[in-house]
């Protein structure tokens, strides 16, 4: 699949800000002051909204965007979009309260993270439900975005807010996070697109005939369905890449984690390892594309 900027920024953005809007929900502690709240306020949600808007740019029309709103009984698309206006507005109001009185309300906290999860878990599924990519198509999906929006809200939270968040939870959810990816990796890498019964025989109808093998494209240059649905990736470089989000999104936060847990520094250190794991996420993120194989690529000649 044709790794697009836009979603691969949403993704990663409104993951790592809603898994914030998860903690704070529950009750993460933070600094009691009324700007402070609402500055880390501020960030989660800001980085949820960046990410919906990003997200609209890979539309042919985004000015039509708010339509998809109206198909909730079928696309987990419509669903996501319900449920991140809904946190919005939840978490908005909590904090507007939080603020105004100095008392976090548990309900109405516990209401924003339960719809922070519900559109992290929504936004998988989009990825999740469909057959025709087997690589996406399986359960470790959701628990790869949700495991990486917790481990790298934690990672937001832990900086700005205060130090009394143990680093080792930290670890941990980083750690397991990266451990459902590497799961997901060794899964997907046993996918085939004949596990989905397709074949080129199926896509083209020729099975009847034999074993069929492409002559000639079906066109003479590209079209919508080659530019989005085919991408190829050398194995060489997808290792590479592999390498540099193990890196870059689980050794090095997890040694900054480490360091200022051992050392006592400030939480604010962990800025460095939310900023490394977020590049991290964005490299795996744009594998979890570019890997990916569409049935309609049997169509164009792929085996």
């Amino acid at each position: 699949m044709h790794p697009a900027v836009s979603v691969i920024f949403f993704t990663v953005t409104s993951g790592a800000g809603l898994g914030m809007i998860f903690l704070i929900g529950l009750g993460f502690p933070v600094e009691a002051s009324a700007e402070w709240v609402f500055f880390i306020s501020v960030v989660g949600g800001g980085l949820a909204v960046a990410g919906l808007l990003a997200s609209t740019f890979h539309l042919g029309h985004p000015e039509r965007a708010w339509r998809a709103l109206s198909q909730w009984r079928s696309s987990w698309l419509s669903r996501e979009g319900i449920a991140a206006i809904a946190t919005l507005i939840l978490f908005g109001i909590y904090v507007l309260i939080w603020m105004a009185t100095g008392l976090r309300y548990q309900l109405l906290g516990l209401l924003a993270a339960f719809g922070a999860a519900a559109t992290v878990f929504t936004t998988s599924m989009i990825y999740a439900q469909l057959k025709t990519v087997p690589q996406w198509n399986s359960q470790l999906t959701p628990v790869v975005y949700c495991g990486f929006a917790l481990g790298s809200g934690w990672l937001l939270a832990s900086a700005l807010g205060t130090h009394e968040a143990p680093e080792l939870w930290g670890i941990v959810l980083v750690v397991l996070a990266w451990g459902a990816k590497w799961l997901w990796w060794a899964r997907a890498s046993r996918s085939r697109l004949s596990d989905t019964g397709s074949s080129p025989e199926t896509a083209t109808g020729l099975g009847f005939i034999g074993r069929v093998r492409l002559l000639e494209t079906p066109h003479t240059g590209d079209n919508y369905l080659t530019r989005e649905m085919v991408h190829r990736i050398g194995r060489k470089h997808a290792r590479s890449l592999r390498r540099l989000a193990l890196l870059l999104g689980c050794v090095v936060p997890v040694a900054i984690l480490a360091l200022v847990w051992l050392s006592d520094a400030p939480a604010l250190v962990n800025l460095i390892a939310v900023l490394s794991m977020l590049a991290g996420l964005l490299a795996e993120r744009w594998l979890f594309f570019a890997e990916a194989e569409h049935v309609v690529s049997l169509y164009y000649g792929n085996r």
